[in-house]
């Protein structure tokens, strides 16, 4: 299957039945989907008048208790980001998949890895911040994609999915997941009051009302609960390596090569592949790069991730960067040139 659409499948087999998009490439194989898949399984789709109506409407079916998804590219995602703050202030579950591109502004419809600041710091107003998954093959867009609604279900949280434009268009052979078959009760939804107290969901306390900073403080008490538990991470050849790249989503797929072309030369290499932009597996990362020469971080981006590197290493290792943006696919020889220049 195509990677969006793969997404797509599981998002139903998670139980999503309510979507809500705009069209912008490269996610359009999604909502083109979704308006065929939906009806067949008594769900609901509909593309919004804009980005910003649909991210308003993923937070009316959310506070309803109903499983609900968006998806949208790079600017697109800019436009939902205050309706994405909402949702964490509210306390709201939500899966919004972000298939970036190349930017900044409209930039270009190319892969691009641009994007991870936007995600892993909440990208929003306000203190609060997205689980963040990253795939990095088509099996895992799929895969993550239900354990991104049973998270969002598990803490009341909005999740973000982000993968690049080129593992969202490929196709790969894989196997739809399952349904974990967990069930999240849901007595905060607004279901109607008759016969209960009434619920209340909102984000907005004005001063005296003690609310919001008590509100805040749950929500740094759910983030940190969620780092303790969630820490997705890959190494590949790193037991007998002098050396550590950090790399993520089709990045990572191509330093695996370039790792196989210098252990030819009788470089020892490996790779640290996070699969969660947030929570960041440091403490994994720290330990995995102990006793290597340096670690070179390679990203579709001028420096994003290698920020977190760096947070991970603490100064203990040198930590050197090679990236490029603007659509700019990286070539194993461009970045065995860029690792050479360090050793």
């Amino acid at each position: 299957m195509k990677g969006n659409e793969a997404m797509a499948e599981s998002a139903i087999i998670a139980g999503c039945r309510y979507y809500f998009g705009y069209p912008i490439t490269p996610q359009n194989d999604v909502p083109e989907y979704m308006s065929r898949r939906m009806p067949a399984v008594d769900g609901v789709f509909l593309q919004a008048e804009s980005e910003v109506a649909a991210i308003n409407m993923v937070i009316g079916a959310s506070a309803a208790g109903k499983r609900v998804m968006t998806s949208s590219s790079s600017p697109g995602i800019s436009l939902k980001q205050e309706g994405i703050s909402y949702l964490a202030g509210m306390n709201l579950p939500a899966v919004v998949a972000n298939i970036t591109r190349a930017g900044p502004g409209l930039g270009d419809v190319t892969t691009a890895q641009s994007d991870y600041f936007q995600a892993t710091r909440g990208g929003g107003h306000g203190d609060y911040r997205t689980p963040t998954f990253m795939p990095g093959n088509v099996q895992e867009l799929a895969d993550m994609t239900v354990a991104a609604f049973d998270l969002a279900d598990a803490y009341r949280t909005p999740v973000m999915i982000i993968a690049d434009a080129t593992i969202g268009q490929m196709m790969e052979p894989i196997t739809l997941p399952k349904p974990t078959g967990k069930v999240f009760e849901k007595p905060w939804a607004l279901t109607g009051a008759k016969g209960r107290a009434k619920n209340i969901v909102r984000s907005l306390w004005l001063y005296p009302d003690p609310g919001l900073p008590q509100n805040n403080e749950q929500l740094q008490k759910k983030y940190a609960q969620i780092e303790r538990e969630y820490r997705m991470y890959e190494e590949y050849k790193t037991s007998d390596a002098d050396y550590l790249f950090v790399a993520y989503g089709t990045t990572a797929r191509i330093v695996r090569e370039v790792i196989g072309m210098l252990r030819s030369e009788g470089i020892k290499a490996g790779s640290f592949r996070p699969k969660m932009g947030w929570p960041y597996p440091y403490e994994e990362l720290r330990a995995c790069a102990k006793g290597k020469k340096f670690v070179l971080t390679v990203e579709m981006s001028y420096g994003q991730m290698v920020d977190d590197v760096r947070i991970g290493m603490n100064g203990d290792i040198p930590v050197h960067f090679y990236g490029k943006a603007g659509g700019v696919i990286l070539t194993t020889k461009d970045i065995i040139t860029a690792f050479k220049g360090y050793i």
